[in-house]
């Protein structure tokens, strides 16, 4: 999904966000450092595999997914990070490592983690690794609807 795709989904549902153009960096403490973010309010999203089935994980970039946690809340069997070689064609046109967290733009069911729900504003890469994409986090839920757990350690 290019990042007019994700622009486009944002006008259509009148969704106002700020685009924010940072210099390129590629870990989420480096991006919220070079785009003057707080880290408790730049969200990653990575992706798992939930019983053989991927999906995101999204998360404070301050933190790691707690697979036991997310297992559990997802009522999987095995859960596991997915590697890069299997997920990279279900995002190409996102650079690796940049996906938004919109999981019903790629067929992915998203699980939040809780404590983004506490903010009143979200940031999260926007297909590369030098654009985030900031709105409230009130408007990306509705949009999303993810499954809102305690996964992160």
């Amino acid at each position: 999904m290019p990042l007019n795709t994700l622009k486009g989904f944002l006008d259509e549902n009148r969704i106002p966000y700020v685009s924010i153009k940072h210099s390129t960096a590629y870990t989420a403490q480096a991006i919220a450092a070079s785009a003057h973010i707080k880290g408790k309010n730049l969200a990653k999203t990575v992706i798992i595999k939930l019983d053989g089935v991927m999906a995101m994980a999204v998360l404070p970039a301050k933190y790691k997914v707690d697979l036991e946690q997310l297992k559990k809340a997802a009522k999987s069997k095995k859960a596991g990070l997915a590697g890069e070689q299997e997920f990279v064609e279900k995002f190409p046109d996102c650079e690796a490592g940049a996906m938004p967290p919109f999981g019903n733009l790629y067929d992915m069911k998203v699980f939040v983690d809780k404590t983004l729900s506490d903010d009143e504003e979200i940031a999260f890469n926007a297909c590369s690794h030098s654009e985030l994409i900031q709105l409230k986090y009130k408007d990306f839920e509705r949009l999303e609807k993810p499954v809102l757990a305690h996964f992160h350690a």
